[in-house]
């Protein structure tokens, strides 16, 4: 085991353990930013520089500083270590930078892109971007194509985080895309269109932190704050799909299916394309309840998910004020 301090917090964690996922064990404002590093999926990480953050000290037997930022995705703690992200300013400047070169060929179509209210780029670029752009140079642009018969691939979005690459690599039987090119010139594409149709291959929507890949039978249909996402299972056929979802739903109508994702954007268990894209009837599904959604999302904006009253404030209501709560609730009483 090793302790470290990070902004000021002591945390003990395994040896081998990140920064990154040290700081995510203590949670809160505190968690570096990731674009890149996904944490079901081997080799991600060191990429995208979001999660760059300063060791002050090395460890214990090494006080000293190291002399650059690190990414706290890739670099592993050492007992004594001492980190400073949020409290460092010239992380803080660093991260303004980054946010500014991974938005110099973005465009600003968040009005008309799937992805809004749900982007991780639109949460970073509000968290730590900044107002305007110095940027003067023609942004490079790419036809919007077909790479599967359910995902669209729009590169002018991409900020070449490689999770798709990664997880077609790791999840399908045979990957048919990655990278082409190299340096301004590299792009995500494959040699032929509409040839990704494993079975699997759904997820890399999932992992895309932008708006670059989507899905073909959602797009444009609704802005995602005005959905309901509802967990579900099913006893999926395939042995490798976890069956467990969320249901979007507009009304009565399921408009798609996704993932699980836990608090940092991350799929846990993988759903296969049958059940993301076939299966879209409320009777194929077994309801479980309301998807928690953290309340500094857009998304929480339906307020479907009744807050709860702390019961030492039950304790003090008259009994004819909670009989009429509970026959007509406008919040949940927590017992």
């Amino acid at each position: 085991m090793a302790k470290i301090t990070f902004d000021g917090i002591e945390i003990e964690v395994p040896d081998g353990t990140t920064i990154l996922n040290a700081a995510r064990k203590i949670g809160g404002d505190i968690v570096p930013p990731a674009m890149c590093y996904y944490t079901p999926l081997k080799g991600t990480g060191g990429k995208c520089r979001a999660c760059l953050v300063k060791v002050s000290a090395g460890s214990a037997k090494d006080p000293r500083p190291m002399p650059k930022l690190v990414p706290s995705c890739i670099t592993t703690v050492q007992d004594g270590m001492v980190v400073e992200n949020t409290t460092n300013q010239q992380v803080l400047d660093v991260r303004k930078g980054i946010v500014e070169m991974l938005l110099i060929n973005h465009p600003l179509d968040c009005p008309v892109c799937d992805q809004a209210g749900e982007c991780d780029l639109q949460n970073f670029a509000f968290e730590h971007g900044m107002a305007t752009t110095r940027y003067e140079e023609e942004r490079r642009t790419f036809e919007k194509i077909d790479i599967g018969p359910y995902i669209q691939l729009h590169m002018t979005r991409c900020i070449l985080c490689y999770r798709c690459v990664y997880t077609a690599d790791q999840l399908t039987e045979q990957r048919v895309h990655g990278v082409l090119g190299r340096g301004d010139a590299a792009e995500i594409g494959t040699y032929i269109d509409n040839i990704i149709d494993q079975d699997f291959s759904g997820n890399v929507i999932d992992v895309c932190p932008v708006g670059a890949l989507t899905d073909k039978t959602f797009r444009f249909k609704q802005r995602v704050w005005f959905t309901k996402p509802v967990n579900a299972h099913r006893n999926c056929e395939n042995p490798k799909c976890s069956g467990n979802v969320v249901l979007w739903y507009k009304g009565k109508d399921v408009l798609r299916v996704t993932a699980r994702k836990d608090e940092y954007g991350e799929v846990k268990e993988w759903i296969c394309n049958t059940c993301r894209f076939e299966k879209k009837e409320t009777s194929d599904w077994t309801i479980e309840g309301p998807t928690h959604i953290e309340r500094s999302s857009v998304i929480s904006a339906n307020h479907y998910e009744l807050p709860v009253v702390n019961p030492q404030v039950i304790a003090d209501m008259p009994e004819s004020t909670i009989r009429d709560l509970e026959q007509n609730p406008p919040l949940k009483l927590g017992r």
